[in-house]
């Protein structure tokens, strides 16, 4: 069974341009990017594309999520909604390793109107390239996904 590359991206109409650029940024690093819009800077509701991202990952169809609005927090929080979802908000390359490696995070949520490029550009690959460290972190993914039953 070969591993999931695929990595669901969406955003509100405050991070179309952003969003747009990971895209390109991980389709180089070799992973497929589903950009699932918005496409167009007309003002849309940030918690229908945290969803319908946050769902994909879900099922599985692919393995992670990077979502975005003007904070990242308030589509975070609509992604978090989705049964099987562990996604944080970063504005750190820290963070970003933090989240995969203890938390086993499988979606990441950026503010586009908090962080530039360079910096969002570096968090995603962090995010990327961090592994889950098990352990006594799983104890504690369990827990959580405990919560959810």
């Amino acid at each position: 069974m070969t591993q999931n590359t695929k990595i669901v991206l969406s955003s509100d109409h405050g991070a179309v341009d952003l969003r747009q650029k990971i895209a390109t940024h991980i389709s180089a690093l070799g992973w497929e990017a589903i950009d699932i819009g918005p496409m167009t800077l007309e003002s849309t509701n940030y918690p229908k594309h945290g969803e319908e991202a946050a769902r994909r990952v879900a099922s599985g169809e692919c393995q992670y999520g990077i979502i975005l609005c003007g904070t990242g927090q308030g589509i975070m929080m609509a992604a978090n909604k989705i049964k099987g979802i562990r996604c944080g908000v970063c504005g750190d390359t820290f963070s970003a390793r933090m989240i995969r490696a203890h938390n086993n995070a499988n979606m990441l949520s950026l503010g586009a109107r908090v962080i530039g490029e360079g910096l969002a550009l570096e968090i995603v690959e962090a995010f990327l390239t961090s592994e889950f460290e098990g352990g006594r972190h799983a104890t504690r993914v369990d827990m959580i996904e405990a919560m959810e039953a």
